[in-house]
């Protein structure tokens, strides 16, 4: 694709995510992100052929951005805890998603797909099972002596305080969102680090 093509397409997923953060995947047509984007229809349509392949990419290039957001950053750091406190931190300024309206297209898409079979859930799906796997070996690290068992009950209260934190701070407008998230994290981490 020409570099001119390939910015129109990055702009064109750009707007559409934008659009399902704040109104859902089934929501968004060709028609409004053309229209958002200041194109016309047949030229969304040159981009992906249907709306069906502009969902595809757009759940695509969420889990990839969320991974340049959220995991890169964190890699190169020690396992264990100093990892897990970059991951944490990522994924409330991922929520938060300044640049998007909407917050976080993740958690917006798994509550729309999540009892709608087909590829763009397994999709979804098997990205935060991945990602509940590197979470998994992170709370590892802290208590090496855990059994999987108590490891992904660690991880569920991850996920927990990120899914409250989310609610609190994007629905109900608490400003105190982030210090709350933030002390029951610590007290994740102390506890997984003691058992």
């Amino acid at each position: 694709m020409p570099p001119k093509g390939a910015a129109t397409h990055a702009r064109l997923i750009d707007e559409a995510m934008t659009q399902v953060t704040v109104r859902g995947l089934a929501a968004v047509s060709l028609q409004d992100v053309a229209g958002a984007a200041g194109v016309s229809k047949s030229a969304v349509l040159k981009h992906f052929q249907s709306k069906e392949a502009l969902q595809t990419e757009v759940v695509d290039a969420m889990i990839e951005r969320f991974k340049a957001a959220v995991w890169d950053p964190a890699e190169p750091l020690p396992a264990g805890r100093q990892r897990l406190d970059r991951i944490f931190q990522g994924e409330l300024d991922w929520i938060d998603g300044e640049d998007r309206p909407g917050g976080c297209p993740l958690k917006a898409a798994a509550i729309e797909l999540d009892d709608q079979p087909g590829p763009l859930r397994d999709t979804l799906k098997a990205s935060q099972v991945r990602w509940a796997k590197v979470l998994k070996r992170e709370f590892r690290t802290l208590n090496p002596n855990a059994d999987d068992a108590a490891l992904e009950v660690l991880v569920f209260q991850f996920k927990g305080i990120v899914l409250a934190y989310g609610h609190s701070r994007r629905l109900l407008d608490d400003e105190t969102a982030r210090a709350q998230a933030t002390a029951a994290y610590r007290m994740l981490v102390a506890t997984a680090s003691q058992s």
